[in-house]
C-alpha cells in the first residue's frame, strides 16, 4: 500500500510537469527561463549571455532581472553575465574586455573597436560564471570579449567575441510587423 502511494505522488508529479514551484509558495523570478540570454560560440568555447540594464529610476526589481541578449533598448549601466559551458576552461584565467565597436563586415566578428569601456584583469572563474560591468552612454555596437588563457591567450582563437546593440535594433521594424501579424492571427 504505502508503495502505491508513493508510486502515485511521483507519477501525479510528473504529469503536472514537474512544476511545483507555485504550490511550495517560490515562484520563478523569471518568469520564463527559456528567455534569458543567449547561447554564443566560436570554434572553441561557447557561453550562455545575458546582459541586464540598471533601471533609470528607484528600484525597479523587474527591469533588474530582464535579461537582454545581444539586444539592449536603451543606454545606462548594463551587467554581463557569461555562464561557461565547458567546464574545463573553468580552471583557466579569463580576462575581459567592454568594447564600442564599428561593424566593417557582415560577420559578427568583422569589426574595429573604438574604444574600451571596461577592462578586468584575468582570474579563474571556478564557478563558472563570468561577470563585468560597463556604462553604455551611447547607442550602437559594443561587444564583450572573453579572453580565454589570460596573458596567455595569443590567438584570435582563444577570444570570444560577443557582439551586442545598443539602442533601436536596425531590424526593429520587422519584430515589430511580426508581432502586428500575430496579433491578427
Amino acid at each position: 500500500m504505502k508503495n502505491k502511494v508513493i508510486l502515485g505522488f511521483l507519477v501525479a508529479t510528473v504529469l503536472s510537469g514537474c512544476d511545483m514551484s507555485e504550490k511550495l509558495g517560490t515562484p520563478p523570478q523569471i518568469a520564463d527561463v527559456n528567455s534569458v540570454g543567449c547561447l554564443v560560440a566560436n570554434d572553441f568555447y561557447a557561453v550562455h549571455f545575458s546582459a541586464y540594464l540598471k533601471p533609470k529610476q528607484g528600484d525597479d526589481r523587474t527591469a533588474l532581472l530582464t535579461p537582454y541578449c545581444q539586444e539592449l533598448p536603451d543606454v545606462g549601466q548594463a551587467f554581463f553575465a557569461a555562464d561557461l559551458i565547458d567546464r574545463d576552461i573553468r580552471q583557466t584565467p579569463i580576462g575581459i574586455r567592454v568594447v564600442e565597436i564599428e561593424k566593417t563586415g557582415d560577420k559578427p566578428d568583422d569589426f574595429k573597436e573604438l574604444r574600451e569601456l571596461n577592462n578586468v584583469e584575468p582570474k579563474i572563474y571556478s564557478k563558472g560564471v563570468v561577470e563585468a560591468q560597463a556604462n553604455l552612454d551611447k547607442k550602437g555596437d559594443y561587444a564583450l570579449i572573453l579572453i580565454i588563457g589570460g596573458e596567455e591567450a595569443i590567438s584570435e582563437e582563444d577570444k570570444l567575441k560577443v557582439t551586442f546593440h545598443v539602442g533601436t535594433s536596425p531590424f526593429a521594424w520587422f519584430k515589430n510587423a511580426l508581432e502586428s501579424v500575430k496579433n491578427i492571427f
